[in-house]
């Protein structure tokens, strides 16, 4: 039997957890071409030409970058943002 006490822990350490930020990883593909994924970038999350290259050279020459990041409802909604615009996204939390 657990105490009340252990029992708030427990709770407070899953709410913690949950309150910990998500990323969106754009991952690279051979389908879409790089002025399109920076194209996407700058038309999805309002960035920059210069910043959205250079997340676009990340997933060109790393394989992926995180593109953004935030509540885990908002990262869903730019990872479907993502895929509606054919580029391969996921999400994760570091």
């Amino acid at each position: 039997m657990t105490t009340p006490v252990e029992a708030e822990e427990t709770l407070g350490a899953d709410a913690a957890a949950g309150d910990s930020p998500w990323q969106t990883i754009v991952w690279n593909d051979p389908v879409n071409l790089m002025s399109y994924v920076t194209y996407v970038f700058q038309k999805l999350f309002g960035y920059s030409r210069d910043h959205a290259t250079k997340l676009m050279l990340d997933v060109h020459h790393k394989g992926k970058a995180a593109v953004s990041s935030g509540t885990k409802e908002k990262v869903e909604g730019d990872v479907a943002k993502l895929h509606a615009a054919g580029l391969w996204a996921t999400m994760e939390q570091p």
